[in-house]
């Protein structure tokens, strides 16, 4: 839900009052003209930007996901990781726990708070995670042989399927996608219309 939200850059607004609200298990599309504000609406729904006035409601334990544009921003980032950010709070709990693994002077208790953290991730499907990340992929068309590389090894484009995954990994309870068929062959994109229609 949206009430009176108003986002301005310099002088114009470029939503001025705007209320939505959008009902469970609905599907909504987006359409307006190239620099209509699309994506900086998108933005302000999944919480990457604050509007000037307003605010976004939504129920705290809802997940929410979002297709990122920036597909240049990971490009020392292992592929496979790239998508596992998809689901935030398993990948902070994984990182929690290697961290200490990592750490050479941990204590006693670093190793209590690690075995607490793999508990967490257990439950969150932690130990297939890299599994089902490949899957989705492999359906995208990105080779096996490019899972372990960084993401500056995937040609532009192909970077845009990368994030696709990210943002369908965890299952969000609220999936935003903007312009999700860049880029993509028929086959990739009824195989993600097949993915959405099965949500």
């Amino acid at each position: 839900m949206l009430p009176n939200v108003t986002i301005q850059f310099g002088a114009k607004p470029l939503f001025d009052n705007v209320s939505v609200k959008f009902g469970d298990g609905n599907r909504y599309g987006l359409i307006g003209a190239n620099g209509s504000g699309k994506s900086t609406f998108m933005k302000i729904l999944c919480g990457q930007l604050e509007p000037t006035a307003g605010n976004v409601s939504k129920d705290p334990h809802e997940r929410i996901a979002y297709l990122r544009q920036d597909q240049f921003g990971f490009e020392d980032v292992r592929v496979l990781d790239v998508v596992l950010m998809g689901h935030e709070e398993m990948w902070k709990v994984m990182s929690a726990k290697d961290a200490i693994y990592a750490d050479m002077e941990a204590t006693e208790d670093d190793y209590m708070r690690a075995a607490e953290l793999e508990g967490q991730f257990a439950e969150m499907d932690g130990y297939t995670a890299e599994s089902r990340a490949g899957e989705l992929l492999m359906a995208v068309g990105i080779p096996i042989e490019q899972h372990q590389g960084p993401m500056s090894q995937v040609a532009p484009g192909w970077k845009l399927r990368v994030l696709l995954c990210q943002a369908l990994f965890a299952n969000p309870d609220i999936l935003l996608l903007d312009e999700p068929t860049n880029n993509l062959d028929i086959n990739t994109i009824r195989w993600l219309e097949e993915t959405l229609n099965n949500r």
